[in-house]
């Protein structure tokens, strides 16, 4: 069964909460374990770092990583988004500090056993486990616990505000030194932006491009895109040419938001007074991307496709077209099955060579 774009890329922002999750707990087991090795410790609610407890805490404590990482991505991300960052953290730690007592009051018996090498519904075992709640032995499991779930939550913050492909290619220093790809960019732009923000002022009209940003996630993500940036009330999206080829995505892209628009018209208008809609341009090209700034790093893009982009953007009003595409692109494209106008030779401002443009429509 193939997997959703979407499907993939939560998997791919939750297994790093399992590894996460493993390293730390790794770490305070192997700390404890030299820490108290020597001492007679409180046998009564300590239990021994025996080979199968250690394997059945290591799968326990990833699977809880994992659980983390689903109950994060999936379900608290969205519900707690519009909060801020101390809000988050403080309702998600509420959260997680209930949801840690059941899973170790469900665990530690089940390793007590283990250890004793007796069935888990002795009276020993349940008798050890009420002496363990009542231990500073729980006090220091709550903490590493805590300890594991601040981490994560940082990872999911910056994964959350960088993006998580920006994330993992800062993290594994990819474009440390600068790379040649050849990628595809789709510059896309609010119409009549500027009516729409003296209309609404500066708050609501912020609101709005949130909402606006919001709508167009899902689609990005189901046609394997990137956000390179947010400029204002433009967002640019870039694929690498193969994923970008591929069935389509960079032209499914725009009419996937599109039918999202279409899907939300009523709700905007009635909460905005405004049917919006956007224009956009794309082209592909080379660019040599890697990490600029000393006292901000970001992983920056520059070559010549991104500013004829922005231009053949910039002709959609004078072309009456909501989608412009250089010929380039669109030879790229000639197998699938969308309907190309070409809308002649245009001169596009800074270029000494006339570029082709198409318009395209489903």
């Amino acid at each position: 069964m193939k997997i959703s774009p979407k499907a993939k890329r939560n998997l791919n922002r939750i297994i790093p909460f399992g590894l996460i999750w493993l390293l730390s707990g790794w770490v305070f087991l192997l700390t404890e374990f030299v820490a108290t090795r020597n001492q007679s410790g409180s046998s009564e609610t300590e239990i021994e770092l025996t080979l199968p407890v250690f394997i059945f805490a290591s799968i326990a404590i990833t699977i809880i990583g994992l659980f983390v990482g689903t109950l994060e991505m999936v379900y608290l991300e969205k519900r707690f988004r519009k909060h801020s960052l101390r809000g988050k953290i403080f309702y998600k730690f509420l959260i997680y500090f209930i949801l840690f007592l059941v899973i170790i009051a469900v665990n530690y018996p089940i390793a007590a056993s283990l250890e004793q090498g007796v069935s888990i519904i002795s009276s020993d075992v349940w008798e050890r486990t009420g002496k363990f709640f009542q231990s500073i032995t729980f006090l220091n499991t709550l903490f590493q616990l805590s300890l594991s779930l601040f981490v994560s939550l940082i990872y999911a913050a910056i994964s959350e505000n960088l993006g998580h492909q920006v994330f993992i290619n800062f993290f594994t220093g990819k474009y440390h030194k600068p790379t040649v790809e050849t990628r595809i960019f789709m510059f896309l732009d609010m119409k009549s932006s500027t009516t729409i923000a003296e209309s609404l002022g500066h708050v609501r009209y912020f609101k709005l491009l949130q909402e606006y940003y919001d709508l167009m996630s899902d689609p990005i993500v189901s046609c394997q895109g990137e956000v390179y940036q947010y400029i204002g009330d433009e967002i640019v999206v870039s694929w690498k040419l193969e994923k970008g080829l591929a069935n389509a995505n960079c032209v499914n892209c725009f009419f996937e938001i599109q039918e999202q628009l279409k899907d939300r018209r009523d709700y905007l208008l009635n909460e905005y007074g405004f049917e919006v809609g956007f224009k956009a341009g794309m082209h592909y090209g080379e660019v040599t991307i890697g990490e600029v700034g000393a006292l901000k790093k970001e992983i920056v893009f520059t070559g010549d496709v991104l500013n004829t982009t922005a231009r053949i953007q910039s002709q959609c009003n004078d072309l009456n077209s909501d989608l412009l595409v250089s010929g380039k692109l669109k030879e790229a494209l000639s197998r699938h099955s969308y309907e190309f106008n070409s809308r002649g030779a245009i001169e596009l401002r800074g270029k000494d060579k006339k570029i082709e443009l198409f318009s395209v429509t489903a």
